[in-house]
């Protein structure tokens, strides 16, 4: 992974690419299409230095379009106009389709939801589904900006 750097870059990016990404802000993926770009907000998992989103094969289109054609781009955003929190990351990498992971989907899942007693019965049932696979981003570049500013 390559942060990509220029006059707005924090001192330690890969420090606050890790920061941001542990946070439960919805990602947008954008993904190619014959018809033009296409852009779908996920959750999503970061570990290992890459990106986990969870997609189903029957009803996620992009897991298609992940499988067809691989690269692809995500934005997060981290905006909290109250403290003048601004916090972003863009990334530009590839992505692959893997098998159902129960463990990783759970880790996901209590990423943005807490304990599973929190849960949605409708999340439960994704738990063990081979019909809801990994999509594995892998970065290649990376641009990451703290522009925060001081309330007044």
């Amino acid at each position: 992974m390559k942060i990509l750097r220029d006059a707005s870059t924090p001192d330690d990016p890969e420090k606050l690419v890790d920061e941001l990404l542990q946070r439960p802000l919805f990602a947008h993926l954008s993904t190619v299409h014959e018809e033009g770009p296409r852009e779908s907000p996920v959750w999503f998992l970061w570990e290992n230095k890459e990106i986990w989103i969870l997609g189903n094969t029957r009803t996620n289109s992009f897991s298609a379009r992940i499988e067809s054609e691989p690269r692809c781009a995500l934005g997060i955003v981290d905006f909290n106009p109250a403290t003048g929190l601004v916090q972003h990351a863009g990334i530009r990498g590839w992505g692959s389709l893997l098998a159902h992971d129960r463990e990783r989907v759970f880790r996901l899942f209590c990423k943005y939801m807490g304990a599973p007693e929190h849960w949605d019965s409708r999340f439960t049932k994704v738990l063990g589904d081979p019909a809801w696979v990994l999509v594995r981003i892998s970065p290649e570049t990376v641009v990451v900006r703290d522009q925060s500013y001081d309330r007044i």
